[in-house]
């Protein structure tokens, strides 16, 4: 029980380090900057605020769906408001690390999975990474021929 436990410990301190090669890493750098000048940028801001506020008066009109006689404006509004926000540069930007980001933490997430076993699941939120999996886990008869009776 004790070796099990040591163990334990070396492996926590092992992800430790891990983690900390991460948050050290230039990708995790490049999203705190992004991060940072999206916060610091006033328009960005507005661009934000003014979204958020449209997302919630959509989700108001949408309990009524196209019934609701606002329902067309609204929805224009709020697909208009999110290209300005998707093409403006800062949040553009932040956007771009943030996948980045994601990106190399579904990598690890599936390197560390892979190493304990093939059939484990992984979820990553991509697809890349998913097909990699059976794609629903034991039960489900996904690809890899893991299915339970």
């Amino acid at each position: 029980m004790l070796v099990a436990t040591i163990e334990r410990l070396q492996l926590l301190d092992v992800a430790e380090q891990l983690g900390k090669m991460i948050v050290e890493s230039d990708v995790a750098e490049e999203y705190r900057r992004c991060f940072y000048h999206m916060q610091q940028d006033e328009k960005a801001q507005r661009l934000i605020h003014r979204f958020v506020q449209l997302k919630e008066r959509y989700e108001d009109v949408q309990r009524f769906g196209k019934y609701h006689p606002d329902y067309k404006e609204v929805t224009k509004q709020v697909r208009e408001a999110k290209r300005e926000l998707d093409l403006y540069g800062p949040i553009a930007a932040f956007k771009r690390a943030e996948k980045e980001m994601q990106s190399l933490l579904d990598e690890i997430s599936t390197m560390i999975g892979r190493a304990v076993s093939e059939n484990i699941k992984v979820p990553t939120g991509n697809p890349y990474f998913d097909s990699l999996s059976c794609g629903g886990g034991c039960g489900s008869g996904g690809a890899c021929g893991c299915r339970t009776k």
